[in-house]
């Protein structure tokens, strides 16, 4: 697993979101920069907390120019449950083939109860307007990370 880091151009994806939406990183860093936030499992304990946090401060990361979109192997159909269920507020993106989480780096081994099997690791990058990533965002509970996230961006504003 080569992680991207700061300072790295992020790989500008388009994938379906929730709806079924073609989204593209190139379009929304046009107005924002953009939290991409990669999650193991929609509706499970750990990615809805993190999502629940990220939906209830959306306001105030838009404050800060930045918007967030989720990244999971889910199909559509489970985000979109996801979304209603959770009544999220933001783009959920499907990567069921894990080429997106490949390319920066966050598709990997893992070990779960005695277990290693291959999966998206809990990681989030900040990108820039010009396409560059700021941030690289790895050390968070997901009870946390939308506060980390939004304090990087106030002490860097």
């Amino acid at each position: 697993m080569n992680t991207l880091k700061a300072g790295d151009k992020a790989p500008l994806f388009k994938l379906a979101d929730q709806n079924g939406d073609i989204v593209e990183l190139a379009e929304l860093l046009k107005e924002n920069k953009v939290l991409v936030y990669f999650y193991p499992k929609a509706s499970t304990p750990g990615c809805t907390v993190q999502a629940e946090n990220l939906r209830d401060h959306k306001e105030e990361l838009a404050a800060l120019n930045t918007v967030a979109v989720g990244i999971s192997p889910d199909p559509v159909k489970r985000l979109k449950n996801f979304e209603t269920k959770k009544e999220l507020n933001f783009p959920l993106l499907s990567d069921e083939d894990h080429a997106i989480a490949d390319a920066f780096g966050v598709w990997g081994l893992k070990k779960f109860m005695g277990k290693e099997y291959d999966g998206i690791h809990r990681l989030s990058f900040l990108v820039g307007q010009d396409g560059t990533i700021e941030h690289f965002f790895n050390k968070f509970k997901t009870k946390d990370h939308h506060q980390v996230v939004i304090d990087y961006l106030k002490e860097n504003a």
